[in-house]
């Protein structure tokens, strides 16, 4: 059974997102303050975590941030509707997804169910090996030059689907859909902030171009080549 952790300081919403969860097939486990959040999930496996952006003592912004000193788990930020500065720093801080609060319980649910596919899916291939990159999706985790790199969920499979199709034009639309799991709205940003953390993480290539670059109006490639 799916295990799912939901730190939100509203003990009423909480209780009726756990139960519509429940009923769903998930198994779901409650905190209603940002530390003893932290502490259970330092303590036990999940598969993925839905935490509020606006809780007292410590904030989800910080939360998060803690957690992605160590943690790789995908995240969902719950966010006050509108409010797209909190949207940017939870993507740019390695959220995988955020919903507009207050929100609906099936709304939600479809989010989450994404994210697991799209864990699922890339789980069932092995690697790619592009140079000194190798990306391996099994385990999920990159290495340049033998040194693993740090990548969040959603910036993992938007590297992969780029590096599977290296040398193509892949439209933010398509990544959206097919790394991302949910369809691109109008003035959504979230790929090209993954996008920019990736290439901060990876570095330029050994003859200094990029990894990833961007083809204006159209989308983003990966331009490696075994013959470059």
């Amino acid at each position: 059974m799916t295990r799912l952790l939901l730190i939100d300081d509203d003990i009423q919403m909480t209780g009726l997102l756990a139960e519509y969860l429940k009923k769903d097939g998930f198994d779901v486990t409650v905190h209603n303050s940002a530390m003893t959040g932290l502490a259970c999930l330092r303590q036990n496996s999940f598969d993925l975590l839905i935490l509020d952006v606006m809780m007292p003592l410590m904030d989800g912004i910080t939360l998060l941030r803690e957690i992605r000193h160590s943690n790789g788990i995908p995240v969902i930020m719950l966010t006050a509707r509108g409010d797209d500065l909190d949207k940017v720093v939870g993507l740019e801080l390695g959220a995988d997804d955020y919903v507009a609060k207050p929100c609906l319980p099936r709304e939600l649910t479809a989010r989450i169910k994404a994210i697991l596919r799209r864990v699922q899916h890339q789980q069932q291939y092995t690697e790619l090996q592009c140079g000194e990159l190798n990306i391996r999706s099994s385990s999920r985790t990159v290495y340049l030059q033998k040194q693993k790199i740090e990548l969040t969920g959603a910036e993992f499979s938007i590297l992969y689907l780029l590096a599977q199709k290296a040398g193509q034009i892949i439209s933010k639309a398509e990544l959206s859909e097919q790394a991302l799991g949910k369809p691109l709205s109008s003035f959504d940003r979230s790929i090209d902030v993954h996008i920019s953390h990736i290439r901060q993480k990876l570095g330029p290539r050994p003859e200094g171009q990029q990894w990833i670059t961007a083809v204006r109006g159209k989308g983003y490639q990966f331009i490696y080549s075994a013959f470059s």
